[in-house]
């Protein structure tokens, strides 16, 4: 609708030549409010942009300045944790120097002992293989003196000999020590028909001076064989046990072969 007459400036501009003077000047009035508010309204958008910004940037300087003191706080700490951290180290290493003094003196005391002991044991062997000066004859007979001094009578002489022949003779009857060895003989048959207690019987007969028959059994061998596995007892000085072995092996009606089966020193 006109305002006061006046077409709206949208109508005007649409009109190709002016109908009159104040209309015109109306209009060119209108166009001019126009630019004004324009640049009011241009004016205001760069004042609000240029608050905007400012404020942009006091946030970010804000924001900029909180960030570097949190790092400089967390760095601050890495520091105090780094003092804790070598504290901590350089107490470790204290402790483990001491310990390690306090090993070596456990080692070398141990060493040390390990060798008195080892000292000691061979004085003790030492003393326990010496001769005694007085031995067992010395403890028997301390009174005998084999060396007799020009000051002694006859009878005393007579004395000394008839003890000396007395220990001789006690000596002399001592029993000696007798090597014995036991012996696991393994005799096996012709076959499976032989008798195997008549050849038992054969065997045992076989007697010798230093001979001893000891325990028997028979043991399977093969295809229903078995073969007789007796112990013999012998006087190594006395007995051999090869021809121990000849002797039964003569039974040839009954004995294929002797073998030994073990053989231990008594």
């Amino acid at each position: 609708m006109p305002l006061n007459g006046i077409p709206p400036l949208a109508a005007l501009q649409a009109e190709t030549f002016w109908i009159d003077a104040a209309r015109y000047q109306d209009a060119e009035r209108q166009y001019y409010e126009m630019l004004a508010q324009g640049r009011l309204r241009n004016q205001a958008v760069r004042k609000n942009s240029k608050n905007s910004s400012d404020g942009n940037q006091v946030q970010e300087k804000g924001e900029f300045e909180s960030d570097n003191l949190n790092l400089l706080k967390r760095v601050e700490t890495l520091e105090a944790e780094k003092k804790q951290m070598q504290q901590k180290i350089s107490e470790l290493s204290s402790k483990l120097a001491l310990l390690e003094t306090k090993v070596d003196d456990c080692l070398q005391l141990r060493h040390k002992q390990n060798s008195e002991s080892k000292s000691n044991q061979h004085k003790s062997e030492s003393t326990k293989a010496k001769p005694s000066v007085n031995g067992p004859a010395a403890d028997e007979d301390d009174d005998i003196d084999l060396f007799g001094s020009e000051e002694e009578t006859e009878e005393e002489l007579r004395v000394k000999e008839e003890r000396v022949k007395a220990y001789e003779n006690k000596k002399s009857k001592k029993p000696a020590l007798v090597a014995k060895s036991s012996v696991v003989l393994d005799v096996k048959p012709w076959s499976d028909e032989t008798d195997m207690k008549e050849l038992e019987i054969a065997v045992r007969k076989i007697q010798m001076d230093g001979l001893t028959w000891g325990a028997s059994k028979l043991v399977p061998l093969a295809y229903g064989i078995k073969k007789l596995q007796i112990i013999a007892t012998v006087v190594d000085d006395k007995v051999s046990v090869d021809g121990l072995q000849e002797s039964i092996e003569e039974i040839e009606d009954l004995v294929q072969s002797v073998d030994i089966a073990a053989f231990n020193k008594l």
